[in-house]
């Protein structure tokens, strides 16, 4: 009898352990992750010329829901920079006046020194996919059919002393992508016309 109870007191308590396992299958399945370590690269031209890393190779990947540009090289984060929109719907684009960043992969058209925002940086919207789009969006009634596709989106900096627009994520552009003017002369230095490719997303 004594030899009875020690056994069914054995299956109890590994059914119990089974029982626990199952009520927290993160424990087991998913442990908590280590804290990443970040290393952003505080001089980013020196940096690239040391590696030998042409403009060319480099992706400024611009994520509208964490309000931040990447210079991304070879799936590496290198730096991160704040920016602020034209709006606080992060939505992609689909016409002109609708104060939305379009989404898509891009090329710089053109840069230059700005009177305004430091340097611009002009994409290269509307391509053939921001067409498709645009006339997707007329036929599903979702914009007016006389709508045009809008254009004159970039990079660009803020009036002198007006960081506080994109430190604040303040949406005050049309479409474009805001940034700070000491981080747009980054930019501006690493990136190159037909070359440096921009990814905008969600």
């Amino acid at each position: 009898m004594k030899n009875h109870f020690i056994i069914k007191a054995q299956l109890c308590a590994i059914v119990m352990v089974f029982l626990n396992c199952g009520n927290h299958p993160e424990n087991l399945a998913n442990p908590a992750p280590k804290a990443s370590v970040k290393t952003e690269i505080s001089d980013l031209s020196k940096y690239l010329k040391t590696k030998g890393i042409s403009k060319g190779a480099l992706l400024l990947l611009i994520d509208k829901s964490d309000k931040k540009l990447y210079v991304m090289h070879e799936d590496k984060t290198l730096k991160s920079y704040p920016v602020s929109l034209g709006s606080t719907n992060i939505a992609d684009k689909r016409m002109q006046g609708d104060n939305l960043t379009p989404e898509g992969d891009f090329l710089i058209r053109a840069k230059y020194p700005h009177q305004s925002w430091k340097y611009f940086l002009w994409i290269n919207y509307p391509t053939a996919d921001s067409e498709r789009k645009h006339s997707q969006a007329k036929k599903a009634g979702l914009i007016p059919r006389n709508a045009g596709i809008g254009g004159e989106i970039g990079i660009h900096g803020v009036v002198d002393g007006s960081d506080y627009l994109v430190s604040g994520s303040i949406p005050w552009t049309k479409g474009c992508i805001s940034l700070k003017n000491k981080d747009i002369e980054e930019i501006y230095e690493i990136t190159a016309c037909q070359s440096t490719t921009i990814r905008i997303r969600r």
